[in-house]
């Protein structure tokens, strides 16, 4: 064997050994993935029916069988609605201006500082901060606004950190080109910049929707606990998808734990749905389609 093959021979063993690895870690980071999917689809389809997804838990006894989730999947698309109204225009404003007008002042390096404290902070401390200041110091009622002020402190990090980064991908030649046209600042931002970085924000607002949505502990101390429907965020206790998983759970009965996995289920789905929603807006604003 010549000296020519054998560096062959070693350079095919090492991209067969690297290519090795790279499925192995694929499959560790998939396997548990895939059996809590499994877990939660199994046990969850057992009361995943119409009367579970349309009927709520009032007048239902700890022992009883039937009743559902409708209010609290209510609950939870109305909280995450309101947090995303509130979190979305400030963290996609707040890249904007760390992207296009701060780039290398002093306040922009402080707003880049307290947004990376944000990111690390821990779910409890914003509810615990939303319950001292909202409901507390305020005497504001419990309610599903409580919970979105608490839900939309988590959110906008992310939004921010995603819109920022989309922002910077953007090329300069693109402002350039608009700037060279005597195109003002703000509508290239909203014309050119905006608009090529759409699908990269959505795919980043999803993100942060889909970690808030499963949230449990802010919504515990901000949300508090109901059986009835809560179609009024604004004013009274209302229930949301990871109080009911959480409260059906703790409960000593089968039926209640059969409750608590449709729950999980349905939790899952509408995330997934969400996904789906923000990769066809994107699909639909991608360049190739010219919109």
């Amino acid at each position: 064997m010549t000296a020519i093959q054998r560096i062959s021979a070693g350079r095919r063993f090492k991209d067969r050994f690297v290519q090795s690895l790279v499925y192995l870690s694929f499959a560790i980071a998939v396997v548990p993935l895939v059996a809590v999917l499994w877990m939660v689809i199994k046990n969850g389809l057992a009361r995943f029916d119409m009367e579970f997804l349309t009927h709520s838990m009032r007048n239902i006894g700890a022992k009883d069988a039937g009743g559902g989730a409708y209010h609290a999947i209510l609950g939870t698309l109305e909280q995450v609605l309101l947090a995303s109204l509130i979190s979305i225009p400030v963290g996609l404003l707040t890249a904007i201006y760390l992207v296009e007008y701060g780039e290398g002042t002093r306040l922009s390096r402080a707003i880049s500082f307290f947004v990376d404290v944000m990111t690390g902070i821990p779910s409890v401390v914003s509810g615990l901060f939303i319950l001292a200041f909202w409901i507390l110091a305020l005497g504001l009622p419990f309610s599903g606004l409580a919970g979105a002020l608490a839900l939309s402190i988590l959110m906008m990090p992310t939004v921010v950190r995603s819109a920022e980064e989309m922002l910077r991908l953007v090329p300069n030649d693109l402002r350039e080109a608009s700037y060279a046209l005597g195109v003002p600042k703000w509508r290239t931002i909203t014309r050119i910049v905006l608009p090529t970085s759409f699908t990269g924000i959505a795919t980043g607002v999803m993100l942060a929707i889909a970690r808030v949505a499963g949230e449990t502990a802010p919504l515990l101390l901000t949300v508090f606990f109901t059986d009835s429907i809560n179609s009024d965020p604004f004013n009274g206790p209302q229930m949301g998808l990871p109080l009911y998983v959480f409260d059906q759970a703790a409960r000593p009965t089968d039926t209640a734990i059969d409750r608590a996995w449709a729950g999980a289920l349905t939790l899952i789905l509408i995330v997934m749905l969400l996904n789906l929603v923000a990769r066809l807006i994107g699909w639909w604003r991608s360049p190739a389609r010219g919109r």
